[in-house]
């Protein structure tokens, strides 16, 4: 940065270069920015045109914003079909257990993982737990299938072999399972993958504090709490105020294959949310100006949800996103 020294009142003054300037003067290294910017642009900004479609009839063949306008007839439309209160009401509850039970569940294992001393255990218990992320909800599924089945199932045959349950389950069959099954196999497929920040953030803390914890007789809890976990703090608020912002999102790919593309009837009453919503009376019906107004409205409340999660945050002295 070039500072430039001019005389006014007998005083030094420092003139920094404005922002121009610093960009020309770093012309070589804002180049590499160019490719990232144009897909940011591609694919995030360009497609937010569509939105119109919402206030359209769009049909196949249209050119997008050319349609007839027809206002908010599809946001009225959807706020008065009979499923969209049922689809509401699963992907709020879904949402809320995977907020209050499975958001907390990655930091704890963080934690835990890092009181572990021997070191072969600790790589091996991280790897193993992150692997299945990288298998797809696909696979994912058909193993659950496979492990619930009432046919010679492992659950069931465990269930019934330590007493619990006198007769199969037929966890696919009745649909008061399902909020579980979605917990489980959620907990199950990403917990040492959104581990993965929380263990990158301890890492960060100064041994300095717990070699001073032990000077004062800190018991290991004590330890945990008041160095470990405040010491992450603000990336738990953060990537809380994220998981609030995508409260509307339950997981489209999970739903799907769990439920066997919507196919299962049974479990339509609990596992139809907003994303499986939009997709039935939207995408597969070819209603996709109904489909514009569905993800617009979806996209709007998380975005006012985010909003005020940060808000409140900063109000409370808390980190921020913004």
């Amino acid at each position: 940065m070039r500072l430039k020294q001019a005389q006014a009142s007998g005083k030094t003054v420092l003139r920094k270069k404005n922002v121009f300037s610093r960009m020309l003067a770093q012309w070589d290294l804002q180049i590499l920015l160019v490719p990232g910017i144009l897909l940011v642009l591609l694919f995030s900004y360009v497609p937010m045109y569509g939105v119109v479609m919402g206030f359209q009839d769009f049909q196949l063949g249209d050119f997008p914003g050319f349609s007839q306008w027809v206002g908010f007839k599809h946001f009225q439309t959807m706020f008065a079909d009979k499923y969209f209160g049922l689809a509401m009401r699963n992907t709020l509850v879904i949402s809320a257990l995977k907020m209050f039970i499975g958001f907390p569940l990655p930091i704890l294992f963080a934690v835990l993982l890092n009181e572990m001393n021997f070191q072969p255990l600790k790589k091996t218990v991280q790897t193993v737990s992150y692997l299945p992320h990288f298998i797809s909800w696909v696979v994912c599924a058909t193993l659950m299938f496979d492990l619930m089945s009432t046919d010679g199932g492992a659950i069931n045959e465990f269930l019934m072999w330590i007493g619990l349950v006198k007769e199969p389950v037929g966890f696919f069959t009745e649909g008061k399972y399902f909020w579980g099954i979605t917990l489980c196999t959620d907990i199950w497929k990403e917990l040492g993958w959104n581990a993965i920040i929380f263990i990158s953030a301890i890492t960060s803390i100064s041994q300095d504090m717990y070699e001073a914890a032990d000077i004062d007789g800190a018991t290991r809890a004590q330890k945990m709490w008041h160095i470990t976990i405040k010491s992450i703090k603000p990336t738990i608020i953060l990537m809380f105020i994220f998981q609030v912002g995508g409260i509307l999102n339950a997981n489209f790919d999970q739903i799907m294959m769990l439920t066997k593309q919507m196919g299962n009837s049974m479990l339509k009453e609990y596992a139809d949310v907003l994303d499986t919503f939009i997709y039935r009376l939207g995408v597969s019906q070819g209603r996709f100006s109904f489909a514009a107004a569905a993800g617009l409205f979806k996209s709007i409340v998380n975005f006012a949800l985010l909003l005020g999660s940060n808000y409140v945050a900063g109000k409370f002295g808390e980190a921020q996103l913004f």
